[in-house]
């Protein structure tokens, strides 16, 4: 049976893993930006729009990314995670940036401009 692959889309933001995180995070060319949220958190989804309309703006120069911390417990423990939704920017696999609670979209274009 033949396989029907759907392209990524990269103009919102795409689900990592345990199993993905260090590879996209490391992999990728561009600055990864990582939303560690919750479904049932309120201040994560004011953040939600924010980050769809960052992930459009910036698609090509930013990847935006999220982790359910509930789902993917080892990455949570490894960075710290302690209150959602905390955003983490990485470039080339290390961390650069966070930023945690819900913050204006000023504050997402400032951690995104850290170097």
């Amino acid at each position: 049976m033949r396989q029907v692959r759907q392209p990524i889309l990269l103009d919102r933001p795409i689900a990592v893993s345990d199993a993905s995180f260090d590879r996209v995070t490391a992999d990728t060319t561009v600055p990864v930006l990582v939303d560690f949220y919750a479904d049932w958190c309120g201040p994560c989804k004011i953040m939600a729009p924010l980050l769809d309309d960052v992930a459009r703006r910036k698609s090509g120069e930013v990847l935006v990314t999220s982790s359910i911390p509930d789902k993917n417990p080892a990455t949570g423990m490894r960075f710290g995670i302690r209150g959602i939704p905390t955003l983490i920017l990485f470039r080339q696999g290390k961390e650069v940036g966070r930023r945690v609670g819900a913050v204006p979209a000023a504050d997402i274009e400032s951690l995104l401009n850290a170097s």
